[in-house]
């Protein structure tokens, strides 16, 4: 196809920004909209590839997370007891964040609790061994044995559970969208970044409409973000999420957000009565190590076995709909956050292991401290790049001070 003069100069425009935040998520979102809260004088650009919440963010069950999928004694042994406290405070501040600073009628908030059910009775024992640290850390948490568990969730086959008194869920896509509508940033989807240009102090991004420029640039992105910068392909890879959706029934049957199996299934009912459940992807990790946004049988049929297994009842409702998403998932498990090697003026979050939801609005203001202020976030060492070999993760600015984000 040939251009004209018009369209070459139309293409060629140059929008300027004091900060370009690139990703449509719940991450990105967020950033863009504390930006603006915390910093009005800011011009401040979001760039989306697709529509805003296309990605994983429009893609998951909805639960805010609280801790990580797993129980709190395991994240012990593989953190640290510091590190796995810090973790919990640090999602519980952004469920309540989100409580606070936002309207939830308009994404769907319930904040019922959530369940950990155990899958065995060695799952179960790990349950009630957290409850003592849980309780330690300010966790509002209680031990259901067996028969409680099963009679809550009109299930069959759990061995006990954790229930978090705080445990919300939401409309993901809902959520996103209502973010960037709260937010001042000038919002401009189907806008992919396709080339990055670091030039002293200035960023420019082209996109096929247009290039950006800014001062700063956030990237908020999640297995994608190699492909803007290789460097930092070392912490963060993709990982396929696949999920279905029963038809609707009368009755609520699963009144709380569920993991179940060491985080390996999720159930959720929502309030029309259809039924979510997800995961699976522990049976078949090799196959779910694909950026490829299909269903496969073997683990539909998987999350199916379950569902049926653990709430017979729904064996007689019909599969309404099936669909995947791509999360990228870090070494560690733990979100990373850094500064763009060898460029300062950039900073990026990805590897948020399937919980972008449970970290997300938060990790927000943290990233829109980080990438305007001479100090730094006091809860950055949680996620810093630096904790692994490589990329080398500097701060944008003097790392020597510390604030509350």
């Amino acid at each position: 196809m040939t251009v004209s003069i018009w369209q070459q100069a139309h293409r060629r425009r140059e929008t300027a920004y004091d900060v370009v935040v690139v990703g449509g998520g719940i991450v990105g979102c967020s950033t863009a909209y504390w930006l603006g809260r915390q910093y009005p004088s800011l011009r401040v650009g979001l760039l989306e590839a697709g529509a805003l919440g296309a990605g994983a963010s429009g893609r998951n069950a909805g639960f805010i997370l609280q801790g990580t999928h797993t129980d709190y004694r395991s994240d012990m042994e593989r953190y640290g007891e510091r590190v796995a406290r810090r973790l919990w405070a640090f999602t519980r501040a952004n469920r309540d964040l989100l409580a606070a600073e936002l309207r939830g009628t308009a994404f769907g908030w319930r904040s019922d609790g959530s369940l950990t059910a155990a899958g065995s009775a060695d799952e179960d024992a790990r349950l009630r061994a957290s409850l003592p640290p849980l309780r330690a850390a300010g966790a509002p948490v209680v031990h259901l044995d067996a028969g409680k568990t099963n009679d809550r969730l009109a299930a069959s086959g759990f061995h006990g559970g954790l229930f978090v008194t705080t445990g919300a869920a939401v409309n993901p896509l809902r959520l996103v969208r209502h973010i960037a509508a709260r937010g001042d940033a000038d919002v401009h989807t189907q806008h992919p970044v396709r080339h990055v240009r670091w030039n002293d102090r200035t960023v420019r991004l082209d996109t096929p409409e247009r290039t950006f420029r800014a001062e700063r640039v956030v990237l908020a992105l999640g297995p994608s973000l190699p492909a803007l910068v290789p460097s930092v392909s070392g912490v963060v890879r993709p990982v396929r999420a696949q999920m279905l959706a029963t038809a609707p029934t009368e009755t609520t049957r699963v009144p709380v957000p569920v993991y179940s199996h060491n985080g390996g299934f999720y159930v959720r009912q929502l309030e029309d009565g259809r039924v979510l459940a997800g995961g699976g992807r522990h049976q078949h990790r090799d196959a779910e190590k694909t950026r490829a946004d299909t269903t496969t049988p073997a683990v539909q049929a998987t999350i199916e076995r379950y569902l049926h297994t653990h709430f017979p009842w729904t064996q007689g409702l019909a599969i309404e709909q099936r669909w995947s998403g791509t999360m990228g998932f870090s070494p560690d498990g733990r979100p990373v956050v850094g500064a763009v090697p060898e460029h300062p003026e950039g900073v990026f979050a990805t590897g948020f292991t399937g919980h972008g939801m449970g970290y997300g609005f938060r990790m927000g203001r943290l990233l829109a401290t980080l990438v305007t202020d001479d100090e730094r976030p006091e809860s950055l060492d949680l996620f810093a790049a630096s904790r692994f070999e490589t990329p080398e993760a500097a701060t944008p600015q003097d790392a020597s001070r510390t604030r509350a984000e």
